[in-house]
C-alpha cells in the first residue's frame, strides 16, 4: 500500500519524525512505520527492543498523548506500527503545530494556523487561543 493521508514509511526511527506522529494527531489519526521503505518494501528495523520501550515515551513527554506501538515480522524483518488516534485538541510538538494533508506533513502557520484553531473550535464546541494571538 503506498503512502497516503494516513499511512507514512520510514526505513528507520528519528526523533524528528514526533513530528509525523503529531501530524497524524492534529489530522483524521494514522500509521507510521518503522522498517518500511517509501516504496512500501519491509527492510527491517535494528534495535526493535529499545525502539520498542523508548517511542512509548519520547511520544507521550514530547507531545502529551499515547499512541499504540506493535511489533510487526514478515519474512523474518521486524517493523514497528505506530498507529495515531486523532486528537479534538491542538497537539504542538516544541511549540509547532503539524498537520497531516494528503501524503506530506505540513508546519502550519499563519492563517493556516489560525484557520485550523477556528476548525477544532467549531467541530468541538471548545476555546483554543491561537499561538498568534501570543
Amino acid at each position: 500500500m503506498p503512502e497516503n493521508q494516513n499511512i507514512e514509511y520510514k526505513e528507520s526511527w528519528r526523533d524528528e519524525y514526533l513530528k509525523w506522529i503529531c501530524g497524524f494527531a492534529n489530522a483524521n489519526g494514522g500509521k507510521l512505520f518503522i522498517g518500511i521503505a517509501d516504496n512500501g518494501k519491509i527492510c527491517g528495523v535494528i534495535g526493535v527492543e529499545k525502539l520498542l520501550e523508548d517511542l512509548p515515551n519520547k511520544i507521550t513527554s514530547q507531545l502529551g498523548i499515547v499512541c499504540e506501538v506493535n511489533l510487526l515480522q514478515e519474512d523474518e524483518k521486524h517493523y514497528i506500527e505506530i498507529i495515531v488516534p486523532h486528537y479534538d485538541v491542538p497537539i504542538s510538538f516544541h511549540g509547532k503545530y503539524h498537520y497531516r494533508v494528503g501524503s506530506t506533513k505540513q508546519e502550519l502557520q499563519g492563517a493556516a494556523l489560525n484557520d485550523f484553531y477556528f476548525v477544532k473550535q467549531e467541530k468541538h464546541g471548545m476555546v483554543y487561543l491561537s499561538p498568534l494571538l501570543h
